[in-house]
């Protein structure tokens, strides 16, 4: 499957990496030839400079020859016409990063117009990652499946949780909840547990239920904290106006501070029953006279990784209970990992993850099942797959307990008919249903595939 990516940024860079590793063939376009030489020198790929937009460029990167082209350039107007051109001259499939909400309102009427295949909107896609976040304060990170029936939760266990020195096996007997969990972290080791696996102080569990279930597991484990009502976002731009607008519909109360006029007045006609406080978040004497002690949640969102960290760690100190910090570089954000912050988003990621999800449903179209959606979890060593299956095959109508499947690989659900099923070895696999797997293999294509 040959993929040209438009733009060396974060995210152009990001999905030339990842995918050049799943061993897709690879073509990256840009006009900065020192970036390209560093995407030369550490990827497997191969790379034209010139500007994106120019069909002279697209056709000597061989864009008519391209299955996917995806446009993640600094504008949203080069990258649909970034798009449009790759479509005239012969490219099967586009992707679009459109990031300004005014198109984004109309985002039916360009996709159609401009014949694009998919539009991502990165901090649209963080917004609505932090909502689910805020749903469940005790949970770090929440992916949702099935439709949004299935729920993926990473919960930290701390110090004194009455799930420490207890095996899986023990849990599901003691709650007589339907969960599974799928995926354990335990420092650098990541595991995909049996039922004889026993929970460890600092253990994050990626736990698979309906949201309903969810609830009941951290009522009974004392771990529910208390619901959020009251949200004090920090930065003002695109992602806190998509989460502003976001929680208010979900009923909560919300406070902005921003310190440019612009996006103040912005918001302040876009979203009349938000509180816009125009100043310095960063300062803390700022922040205590807005309320941040009173804040059930606290959300960072500047342009700058290292000031949403520490502002995180600031409103921790002052006792918010649910503190979300936006770091896009990778590496600040393993370092911040286990400093108190419960949740750190991506913009990046959140961005990678969709269009991953989306190359992997091209590639294996004519298999039995259909990858719906796809998450990475864990620094990307174990991914969440959701699958449709399409058609009748060796492994429909058989009992999962007399199929064979191989190691570091777990079927973690089954959709059907709009209810969720946490499978047993006596449920079954049928045409029609979507089956959620998580694997510590990146070579998945079809449940086939976890098959000995």
């Amino acid at each position: 499957m040959k993929i040209v990516i438009i733009g060396d940024g974060k995210v152009g860079y990001k999905l030339a990496k990842h995918l050049s590793e799943d061993d897709y063939d690879v073509v990256l376009i840009d006009n900065n030839e020192e970036k390209l030489k560093n995407a030369i020198n550490n990827l497997d790929i191969s790379c034209f400079s010139g500007d994106g937009v120019s069909a002279a460029v697209q056709e000597e990167a061989g864009v008519a020859n391209a299955d996917l082209v995806i446009a993640c350039a600094s504008t949203d107007e080069l990258n649909m016409l970034s798009c449009l051109i790759a479509r005239r001259l012969g490219a099967k499939h586009t992707i679009a990063r459109v990031r300004n909400p005014i198109y984004y309102k109309q985002i039916d009427i360009l996709k159609e117009d401009l014949h694009l295949s998919m539009v991502v909107n990165p901090e649209y896609a963080v917004a609505n990652e932090i909502a689910r976040n805020l749903i469940f304060p005790a949970a770090s990170k929440v992916e949702t499946f099935v439709k949004g029936r299935l729920e993926l939760v990473e919960f930290p266990v701390r110090d004194g949780n009455t799930l420490v020195g207890n095996s899986l096996a023990d849990i599901y007997r003691r709650f007589q909840i339907k969960i599974l969990v799928c995926a354990v972290q335990r420092g650098q080791e990541v595991f995909i547990p049996d039922g004889e696996f026993v929970i460890q102080a600092g253990d994050k569990l990626h736990i698979a239920a309906s949201h309903k279930e969810i609830e009941q597991f951290f009522d009974r484990l004392s771990e529910h904290k208390k619901r959020v009502k009251n949200v004090l976002i920090c930065g003002g731009g695109r992602v806190g106006y998509y989460l502003a607008r976001n929680l208010c519909s979900m009923g909560m109360q919300v406070k902005i501070i921003e310190i440019q006029q612009d996006k103040c007045e912005f918001l302040c006609e876009q979203l009349p029953e938000v509180t816009v406080i125009r100043g310095d978040a960063t300062d803390h004497d700022l922040l205590l006279e807005e309320g941040v002690r009173e804040a059930d949640a606290f959300i960072a969102l500047t342009g700058v990784d290292e000031e949403n960290i520490i502002m995180g760690l600031f409103a921790k100190r002052e006792g918010v209970q649910k503190i979300v910090a936006k770091v896009n570089e990778d590496s600040r954000a393993q370092m911040v990992d286990g400093l108190g912050l419960d949740s750190i988003v991506s913009a990046k990621t959140a961005t990678a993850d969709a269009i991953f999800s989306y190359v992997r449903a091209r590639q294996n179209s004519l298999a039995s099942a259909n990858v719906e959606s796809m998450y990475r979890l864990v620094d990307d060593r174990v991914e969440a797959l959701e699958f449709v299956v399409r058609q009748e095959t060796n492994y429909t109508n058989v009992p999962l307990k007399d199929l064979k499947i191989t190691a570091n690989n777990l079927i973690a659900c089954i959709g059907r008919n709009r209810k969720i099923i946490i499978p047993s070895g006596n449920d079954c696999i049928q045409v029609g249903d979507t089956v959620v797997i998580v694997t510590k293999s990146r070579r998945i294509q079809d449940i086939t595939d976890i098959l000995k």
